[in-house]
């Protein structure tokens, strides 16, 4: 039997931050190309409830997703393991399920599509003779870093970047200051930084790396990965930018009446800052309190989705987060790491709620002025498409980069001269700054005015004919051609 349209597999790694934008692309495979897509998801023993909402919403009954068998690492990384070898080593483990899998398919992918940690399931691909492709659910910026690594002497790197904390200079592109340099710089001796080497050099093994992102947001480092004598020459596969890629409302595991929602049904346009750091981001003790205290003085309306604070490595509640999510209006948490008398006291304009929230709706409500994010690239897409300009706090991974962009270079966003992390905190009165700044003042006119130029630049990107429609479009092309060629050769036998 003639297959008449490409179909196309899809590989998540552990974590909503890898796993929605893989559905969003599988969604927009079907739509606009009319391929066939099966995501499979790598999950672990603690995946969270918001993991099966998600992937039984039905925005995606269009996909086929399986749910690869629970991968249990206990026997293989010590409980001290960073997050991204305890990631590594869950996608390495869950290979033989993914071969086993599509050996089993009825018909068999045209073309696997793999994410960041997924760069070893290309092999499952060269075995079936698909076409293997990267898909990095950050920015240009970011798979620039990535792909320059392994060119860079590791000496010159201690020496230069991490000794005398000079930027890290990457042809044709912005340079990474050292305050903002990824965690595996910091070691190029470490096995940390060998990984994110062998990412680099696997990109290059692709057909094709598709990002996040879209050309005229990243107009400068997209021409640069393009051009020879500046990184092409070192990143050999075409870059083809297919953002932004965000949930939309419809896609977002609730339904129905939520009480945040109700909330901010009754609250004036653009009044309100959306406070929340991604499925897994939290705040040492003493910054959770001033936070708390800097929302209060600002006097402004504000939903904060509010986690139990961590005073060790915020990577710690990645994987785990969302697990134990709670309704408002069927509970709350012990809120002892708040100011006393903090809800009563901002109950007429403020709402709390603990650990999880349906950020979708709530960006794209016409009461929400602002977000104050931790910068995750999902979080920023998801601001961005709705026009809502942040305060940019970011805690690990890429995200002081992308606060960078987001402040200096598309000046979309605000952030705290002094920089969060573990050692500093941001006092409340910056932050009470900070609020009044991007919701009450007319400084925030501009910023507000971007977000909104960037939101329709967004929207041009994606329609017919648009730059990343286009470049979503040759993937298809190059799968129906592979589709092709193996029905003439099969019938050629």
């Amino acid at each position: 039997m003639e297959i008449t349209k490409p179909r196309v597999a899809l590989l998540a790694s552990p974590g909503m931050g890898h796993l929605i934008p893989v559905l969003e692309l599988g969604k927009r495979l079907v739509i606009q190309n009319n391929h066939h897509a099966t995501i499979f998801v790598v999950a672990n023993d603690t995946s969270s409830e918001q993991l099966s909402k998600l992937v039984n919403s039905p925005d995606y009954d269009i996909l086929d997703i399986v749910l690869l068998p629970c991968i249990d690492i206990s026997g293989i990384v010590g409980t001290d393991a960073s997050l991204v070898t305890q990631i590594a080593v869950m996608m390495h483990e869950s290979i033989p399920a993914l071969r086993s899998t599509i050996s089993a398919m009825k018909y068999r992918p045209t073309a696997l599509i793999v994410d960041l940690f997924g760069t070893e399931a290309m092999a499952v691909a060269d075995e079936f003779e698909m076409l293997k492709y990267m898909f990095i659910a950050s920015n240009a910026w970011f798979v620039a870093v990535t792909i320059y690594a392994p060119a860079l002497d590791k000496k010159v790197l201690q020496e230069e970047h991490v000794n005398q904390k000079k930027p890290l200079k990457i042809p044709g592109c912005s340079a990474v200051r050292f305050e903002d340099t990824l965690e595996a710089f910091l070691d190029p001796y470490g096995p940390m930084y060998d990984g994110f080497l062998q990412v680099g050099m696997d990109m290059s093994k692709a057909d094709g790396i598709l990002v996040n992102t879209w050309e005229d947001l990243e107009s400068k480092t997209l021409a640069a990965l393009r051009d020879f004598n500046m990184l092409r020459r070192v990143a050999k596969a075409p870059v083809y930018p297919v953002g932004p890629l965000a949930r939309s409302v419809a896609s977002s595991p609730v339904s129905g009446s939520h009480v945040v929602l109700d909330w901010l049904d009754k609250q004036p346009h653009e009044s309100v800052i959306y406070v929340s750091f991604g499925s897994g981001g939290t705040l040492s003790s003493k910054q959770t309190m001033e936070l708390a205290w800097g929302l209060e003085q600002s006097k402004q309306r504000f939903i904060w989705v509010v986690r139990p604070p961590l005073d060790h490595d915020v990577f710690d509640s990645y994987l785990t987060a969302g697990s134990g999510a709670l309704n408002t209006a069927e509970g709350a948490l012990d809120y002892h790491y708040l100011p006393e008398g903090f809800l009563i006291r901002t109950r007429d304009v403020g709402l709390v709620v603990p650990m999880w929230a349906p950020q979708p709706e709530i960006l794209a409500h016409p009461s929400v002025g602002g977000f104050l994010t931790h910068c995750g690239w999902n979080s920023t897409m998801e601001s961005i498409v709705n026009g809502v300009p942040m305060i940019v706090w970011p805690l690990y991974a890429e995200q002081k980069m992308n606060a960078t962009m987001l402040t200096e270079e598309l000046g979309v966003a605000i952030r705290s001269k002094e920089v969060p992390s573990e050692k500093s905190v941001v006092g409340r009165g910056e932050i009470e700054m900070m609020v009044w700044r991007i919701v009450a003042e007319k400084q925030g006119h501009a910023i507000r005015n971007r977000v909104k130029e960037l939101k329709h630049s967004a929207q041009k990107a994606l329609i017919n004919g648009g730059s990343s429609y286009n470049s979503l479009s040759k993937i298809a092309h190059e799968c129906e051609n592979s589709l092709q060629f193996t029905q003439e050769k099969a019938e050629g036998a």
